[in-house]
Parts: structure tokens; C-alpha cells; sequence
């Protein structure tokens, strides 16, 4: 009889994806996904070190799973992720009922860990920086899993050292897989039923992958899963401003499957913080990528992500991030308040008084929601494709998502999923739209 796993993940789509493959490794030495925590026999918890009292979240969730198994057989309990990595051993030392803290790059030694574990009960801690053997490892377990869309991690690490980030030092260095183990692993996944791939990186577009003959970029990836029958759409994220070559922008022209948004996190609109943040790129240099994709093609649009309140933030400062936003009118945007992250260089600079960084916060995102709502708006009473994904429980609705990732509500029937169909949009919200499937147009296939 095999045994059960339950894993909460935090944070990214990576970690979405690495959640998925641990599933997969699980399977090997007799593990089955459970979606019921309390019939669990391991619970993993996979975790982000981006937000504001990351660490603390995990203790308050180890401590409701040992409440929930107060008189029970304790499940083996296991913290991963980029927590993990940045704090490895004293999550032991601190927290006596996590029995393995497995780092993002180790994930390749998390069976032989389990079974070690359950032999001799000796706690552990597995944080080295090993990304080509667990890479090499977890690309030789297929997922069988049929998904409409799939993310699919093609980049992991970051060379770029922004002094408000951690991922230099819970994810290492820059390393991109090999092209050919990304382009069969895309190809299994269609072959399960994707229509839809994300291609997935902390800096996706820093993507370099150099064999004997070739020197292959994210461009190159694109191309290729363009030829891939049956992929309907590509996507990628995150980029980096710096790393948007002309190769790549290019790719806006050259592929059918490209989806026209573009997801480039600024972070804010002032040059001056911009050099505090080390982001390596201007303003100027956004707004021309901007410029340049917009007069190869109109419909493109971007989305972003900005920190509010960075150290020696300003009011010009706060009010050229104003402008930038009224300039690009993104359609989806990310805004929080600095968080300082520990052992990064923005966690030693003065901070601004919070009254001021909450009233920032509130004008930014009254901004950018304005122009989310105003986009969706703009959508009513129009046809749109939809990618159908799935049914929505306990109800004859259906969720899909158009080009430019809206979520989409629509009735319909299970033979809609997997499917690109038009919508006709009735109403909307800030989040969301809702149409009727258009019966007379074709259905098709993505």
C-alpha cells in the first residue's frame, strides 16, 4: 500500500513546478499525492524567502500540522525550498518536529534522504548548490499528469545581484538546462496533453546554453517549441529589462505562438533608485523595448513589478514611477512595500517611515489597477480566444485564459478543455471577465 505526501507550496512558479517533479521523484520510493492533509504520512512544505516574514510562516505551519496531529502518528516532516536553503540547520536546532531541510538545488538527493531518515531517524540537512546533477536526476522522471497549461523550468539562479534580492543566495548562480532536455520535456508535456507551456526562470531571458556546435538563447527555445504539433501557446517569465536582446524581441515578430504579453519587471520608475536597486538597466532603456515591441506589434502589452518605498525613495522618485506608469499603461502589475531581506545589501539602508510607504502604495495601486480595469473594460461586448483549463468545482463554469493571462469564466462542457474557443465578453471586473462561448465560430484545437 503505498504511502501518502501532501506538499504546500509558497511563493513563484518555480516553485510550482519543483513541487510537481518532487511528486514525481515521491512516486519511485512509494509515495502518492493526497490532497487531505491529515491522511498524510510526509508533509512538505515548499517554500519562499521573497516576502516579509518568510520565516516566520513556516513555524506557524509546522506548528498546525503538529497541533492537527497531536494524538496521532507523527507524518515525516520536511522543509524545502529557498527558507530552507537560507536557513538550513537552524531550522532543526529551532523547530525539533521538522525532521529534513532540503534546499532547491538538492532536490535530486530527497529520496535518498527519506529513506535514510526512516531507517536510522537522523535529521538532516541538504543544502548544496548542486543544480546540473539535479537537473540530470529529475529529467528522467516523466510526468504522466495531463495539464492544459504547464510551466516548464528552463533557467534557475541569478548572476545579477539586485541589493533588495535574495535568490542569488537561495537559488546560486546562473544555470541554464540543456536545450535539448528542455525541448523533450516540452515535448512530453504536449504529448500529456499541454497546449500551453510557461517557460520558467529567475531570469529566464539570461537563458545560455552552449554546446559544441551552437550557443542556444530563450529565442532559440521559442522557435523550436513553435514547431512542437499541438502547443498552442508560449509564454515566459520573469525577464529581466537588461537581458531583452534583439533576438529575442524579434521572436514577437517570427512566432505565432508567442503570446503578446510581456511580463518585464521594472521596479520603479526613477533612474535614481534604479542604480540603488544595482538593476543594471534606465528607464530610457525600458521604454525603448516598449517602443520597439509596440511598432511590431500594437496589441502587445506589458505587465510589471514594482517596489514601493525602496531606501532614499523620494517624491521625485515616487512621482516618475507615477509617470512611467501613466506612459506604459500596463495591464497587470505586482506593487509592494520594501521588504528587507536578510544579508542582502538594501537590508542595511535606512528605511522610510511606513505611513509614508502605505500612502505610496495606495496611490500606486489605485494607478494600476485604474488601467487594469479600464483594459478589461475595454474587452466588453468582444470576441476573444480563450484557452479553456478546467471545470470549476461545484458549478457548470468553466476557467480559461485569454492571450494576456486575464482568467475568463464561462459555461460550457468538459469537452471545451484543452481547447481554444471565442468568447464573447459580457462583463468584467478587476480580475476577471465573463462571456458566453460563441456557438457559430469554430471550436478548435490549440
Amino acid at each position: 500500500m503505498s504511502k501518502k505526501v501532501f506538499v504546500k507550496t509558497f511563493g513563484c512558479q518555480m516553485n510550482v513546478y519543483d513541487s510537481e517533479k518532487i511528486v514525481d521523484a515521491l512516486k519511485i520510493i512509494g509515495y502518492e499525492k493526497s490532497e487531505d492533509l491529515k491522511k498524510a504520512d510526509c508533509f512538505i512544505l515548499n517554500t519562499c524567502h521573497i516576502r516579509d516574514k518568510a520565516k516566520e510562516k513556516v513555524y506557524h505551519e509546522i506548528g498546525r500540522v503538529r497541533e492537527l496531529f497531536l494524538n496521532k502518528n507523527k507524518p515525516l516532516v520536511i522543509v524545502a525550498g529557498c527558507v530552507a536553503q537560507a536557513e538550513n540547520n537552524e531550522m532543526l536546532k529551532r523547530e525539533p518536529y521538522i525532521d529534513l531541510v532540503i534546499g532547491p538545488q538538492s532536490y535530486h538527493k530527497l529520496n535518498e534522504s527519506i529513506l535514510k531518515f526512516q531507517k536510522n531517524k537522523s535529521k538532516n540537512e541538504i543544502t548544496d548548490f548542486e543544480t546540473i546533477e539535479k537537473f540530470n536526476y529529475l529529467s528522467k522522471i516523466q510526468n504522466k499528469k495531463s495539464k492544459v497549461s504547464s510551466f516548464l523550468t528552463i533557467q534557475e539562479g541569478c548572476d545579477k545581484f539586485c541589493h533588495f534580492c535574495v535568490v542569488p543566495y537561495t537559488r546560486g548562480p546562473e544555470y541554464s538546462r540543456p536545450y535539448d532536455q528542455i525541448i523533450n520535456e516540452a515535448e512530453i508535456l504536449v504529448r500529456n496533453g499541454s497546449k500551453e507551456i510557461i517557460l520558467l526562470g529567475q531570469n529566464v531571458n539570461a537563458y545560455n546554453y552552449k554546446n559544441v556546435n551552437k550557443e542556444f538563447r530563450l529565442s532559440d527555445l521559442i522557435m523550436s517549441l513553435e514547431k512542437i504539433d499541438g502547443l498552442g501557446r508560449i509564454r515566459y517569465t520573469t525577464s529581466h529589462p537588461r537581458d531583452m536582446t534583439k533576438d529575442l524581441l524579434d521572436c514577437y515578430k517570427n512566432s505565432k505562438k508567442l503570446m503578446p504579453l510581456v511580463h518585464l519587471p521594472i521596479q520603479s520608475g526613477s533612474n535614481k533608485i534604479l542604480k540603488s536597486m544595482n538593476r543594471k538597466h534606465k528607464v530610457e532603456d525600458y521604454i525603448s523595448v516598449f517602443n520597439f515591441l509596440k511598432e511590431i506589434n500594437c496589441q502587445i502589452e506589458f505587465s510589471s513589478d514594482f517596489i514601493i518605498g525602496y531606501p532614499g525613495e523620494e517624491i521625485e522618485d515616487f512621482e516618475n514611477t507615477i509617470k512611467l506608469i501613466d506612459r506604459i499603461k500596463f495591464i497587470n502589475s505586482y506593487s509592494f512595500i520594501f521588504s528587507a531581506r536578510p544579508g542582502t545589501t538594501a537590508s542595511k539602508l535606512k528605511r522610510i517611515d511606513d505611513k509614508i510607504t502605505k500612502n505610496r502604495l495606495k496611490i500606486i495601486q489605485e494607478k494600476l489597477f485604474g488601467y487594469q480595469k479600464m483594459k478589461n473594460k475595454s474587452l466588453e461586448n468582444k470576441y476573444i480566444d480563450v484557452l479553456i483549463e478546467n471545470e470549476i468545482k461545484g458549478q457548470n463554469k468553466f476557467f480559461g485564459r485569454n492571450e494576456y493571462m486575464n482568467s475568463v469564466i464561462v459555461e460550457g462542457n468538459k469537452n471545451l478543455i484543452g481547447k481554444i474557443v471565442q468568447v464573447k465578453i459580457s462583463k468584467s471586473n478587476q480580475n476577471t471577465l465573463f462571456g458566453e462561448i460563441d456557438r457559430k465560430k469554430t471550436i478548435k484545437a490549440a
